[in-house]
């Protein structure tokens, strides 16, 4: 973990989404955090240890979804899927599909696994099981103020945690999606998914992957009438009597032709019992 001295900052932009607006000046205590997201490698040891089972282990409860297809009531998560051309970029049901038996060890499906991505975020987590992880560990999950803190690496203002260029030196700084989303992936970065963490510089604080690969869970509560109106690369919006926390960081899915989040201050609401292949956490211990 990562020692982060409390101090001021400037929270939220001006400049880019509704929901990130007002700006406005938040004090944080001295943390601890992870200097990387969770990966996979730590995820299992968890899961070794406790025998926890994710929620998208779970078959879904039938009361919870009564208008859903009956044969999508069975464990799974979603899964992204590259479009074949280009689609208009309101209809996320062309890329978001819910593949059962999909989960944190078989992020694709059936067929595929995570024995060579063992260094990557795990994903397919819901709020509920970063939670159970963070308490096992003797942890907790970030508010979202200290997450943006941290993320910000000492850049109070800054656009992204390496400053204001986009393609800083020509290459891009963090794993987000490069080319046309969502059906051309030209990997200038070299990964199609997640990647292993680390393989980007670190933040000013020595802080990895605080922007792209996977979005990441914070305690706190999404106000009520703050969210978009058609959150960035998620899947469908679920019912709204389901609780939803923030999410930061944006990831490999956010692409600037559609959803420029691979930023301190992005932020957005996912419901308390999703997961997908992209969205992860990290921990944090207060002092």
């Amino acid at each position: 973990m990562v020692a982060i001295p409390g101090g001021r900052f400037q929270m939220g932009s001006e400049r880019f989404y509704p929901e990130e607006r007002p700006v406005r000046e938040m004090t944080v205590e001295g943390f601890r955090i992870d200097r990387h997201p969770v990966t996979v490698a730590e995820f299992r040891r968890f899961v070794k240890a406790t025998g926890y089972v994710t929620l998208a282990e779970q078959a879904p409860d039938a009361a919870e979804y009564p208008d859903a297809d009956p044969s999508l009531l069975v464990p799974g998560s979603l899964v992204f899927h590259r479009t074949r051309g280009p689609v208009p970029l309101d209809e996320v049901r062309s890329w978001w599909s819910y593949v059962p038996r999909a989960r944190w060890n078989q992020p694709e499906g059936p067929g595929s696994d995570t024995y060579d991505r063992a260094r990557h975020p795990v994903v397919h987590v819901a709020f509920e099981d970063a939670e159970a992880y963070a308490a096992w560990a003797g942890k907790s999950l970030p508010t979202e103020a200290e997450w943006e803190y941290a993320a910000r690496g000492g850049r109070d203002g800054a656009t992204f945690p390496w400053g204001e260029e986009l393609l800083p030196g020509g290459r891009p700084a963090a794993n987000w999606w490069q080319g046309e989303f969502p059906w051309q992936q030209l990997r200038l970065h070299g990964y199609e998914r997640t990647s292993p963490v680390g393989a980007f510089a670190p933040n000013g604080y020595g802080l990895l992957d605080m922007c792209g690969n996977v979005w990441e869970w914070t305690i706190d509560e999404f106000a009520t009438g703050r969210s978009p109106t058609r959150p960035c690369c998620a899947p469908v919006e679920p019912g709204a009597h389901i609780p939803r926390r923030v999410i930061k960081g944006g990831s490999h899915l956010c692409a600037p032709n559609y959803c420029l989040r691979f930023r301190p201050a992005a932020r957005q609401a996912e419901a308390v019992d999703t997961s997908t292949g992209h969205i992860g956490f990290r921990c944090v211990v207060r002092d």
